[in-house]
């Protein structure tokens, strides 16, 4: 068991696989991220969900089917569930209290939305001294007019790379 080790699944949620404006490559974030959560659980490595409220009228409004984890991400009793209110899932969140209730050093990050959530938290884990390794294929975002989710993805994972370790879902160890 490795438990300095934790899973950060950030925004799983029902409103980033909407079939009517969903996230890029949804299937096959859905099935990574599956597969990370699997993993972690076999290797006793806590996962922690971090969710999004949002204003009301959202799609990720709390309370609403949007706001909710992702049925197949559902935490299991005892997982950790964390609302936020900012791209930063550190800020005004009890998450840093939790990672040092679990003496956790090293954080594994998947999840959603790739430039707004993803990158202000990573970096923040880093700016608070935490091991920080991004899963490559692990994270994503949308389709916009002026920016392509796959050069967001890819940009992304350049920056970040120069901070944190970058690996791929199936070479990541836990």
């Amino acid at each position: 068991m490795n438990t300095k080790t934790a899973l950060l699944v950030i925004d799983a949620q029902v409103n980033m696989f909407d079939e009517s404006f969903q996230i890029y490559q949804a299937d096959r974030i859905i099935s990574t991220i599956s597969g990370l959560i699997e993993k972690a659980r076999a290797s006793k490595v806590p996962v922690i969900y971090l969710r999004n409220n949002g204003p009301e009228g959202e799609p990720d409004e709390p309370g609403t089917t949007g706001w909710e984890i992702h049925p197949s991400f559902a935490p299991e009793a005892g997982e950790i569930v964390i609302d936020k209110f900012t791209s930063d899932s550190f800020h005004e969140t009890e998450l840093k209290e939790e990672l040092d209730k679990l003496g956790i050093q090293r954080l594994l990050i998947a999840g959603m939305q790739t430039e707004m959530c993803v990158d202000t938290t990573a970096r923040k884990a880093v700016e608070l001294g935490y091991e920080v390794t991004l899963v490559r294929d692990g994270h994503s975002t949308f389709d916009f007019e002026d920016a392509k989710a796959v050069d967001t993805i890819k940009q992304f994972n350049e920056e970040i790379s120069e901070i944190a370790k970058v690996v791929n879902s199936d070479d990541l160890e836990f």
